[in-house]
């Protein structure tokens, strides 16, 4: 592939990721929590939308989720990083790799919402810092302007995660984002766990009002696909089905019961 190529795939990634977002079925992607390559293509090849770099919940470093990100890249699938806190410089590294988004933990400001923005777009929408001198740009091989043009035309994918009761209102929340994201197990606990489930859906529901008042996708977490409806999420654009660890380590535990029956 050359890097003409890889310029050119990573527009299409995001411009494929944000059309399964308005698609009749959920775009489905699962959370990356293992360093190994080898997950990125398990995931492309059993279907997956896209895959959610996860440097909040698990031992990744920031060159993991590099490697992971230009990897997937390569598999052609889109890859977003989940990230605890808006380090400008951190973003702009991912993005220069490849990220096709940036998803926020712990959304409850406005603030929050506008320095992630800020962090992912270049003056005058944004303070992104830029270079050339990355697999994004070509190397240097883009012309600058191609390459303003080119992240104006097809920007991050940004995914913003609601995860309590309290926040700013979500309305004005939620409009600098693309995809709003219901984490159910930090919401569930917010409000009380064990949650009623009948509360907790109630909850949901308002911030998929919201998604929807603020024109973006919605979206949330799942353990498995046949607990959306429980959790309020049958009708999410945006599903992200547990985690390759997390699928790991049910597989190993069926095998260890087959093996001892």
């Amino acid at each position: 592939m050359t890097v003409a190529d890889v310029h050119l795939l990573r527009r299409r990634l995001r411009r494929r990721l944000r059309a399964a977002l308005t698609a009749a079925e959920p775009a489905v992607g699962t959370f990356v929590k293992l360093a190994s390559p080898d997950v990125v293509e398990l995931a492309e090849a059993a279907g997956f939308a896209f895959v959610v770099v996860d440097l909040e919940h698990s031992a990744l470093t920031e060159q993991n989720a590099v490697d992971l990100v230009r990897h997937a890249h390569v598999c052609g699938l889109p890859a977003l990083v989940r990230v605890p806190e808006v380090d400008a410089a951190a973003v702009n590294r991912l993005l220069e790799a490849g990220a096709a988004g940036i998803q926020l933990s712990m959304l409850t400001r406005v603030t929050q919402a506008e320095a992630l923005a800020a962090a992912t777009r270049f003056a005058p929408a944004g303070r992104r810092s830029v270079s050339l001198a990355n697999r994004a740009a070509r190397f240097g091989a883009l012309p600058l302007a191609a390459f303003l043009h080119a992240e104006r035309d097809d920007p991050p994918v940004l995914v913003g995660q609601i995860e309590t009761a309290r926040t700013d209102p979500l309305p004005e929340l939620l409009a600098p984002l693309d995809v709003c994201f219901v984490g159910s197990t930090d919401l569930a606990v917010d409000l009380g766990l064990p949650a009623d489930p009948a509360v907790l859906r109630t909850a949901v529901g308002r911030v998929r009002e919201a998604a929807h008042l603020a024109a973006v996708a919605f979206g949330g977490w799942v353990p498995t696909r046949g607990a959306a409806a429980d959790l309020g999420l049958s009708d999410a654009d945006y599903l992200v089905v547990g985690s390759d660890l997390q699928m790991l380590a049910t597989a190993l535990r069926v095998a260890a019961g087959e093996e001892h029956q």
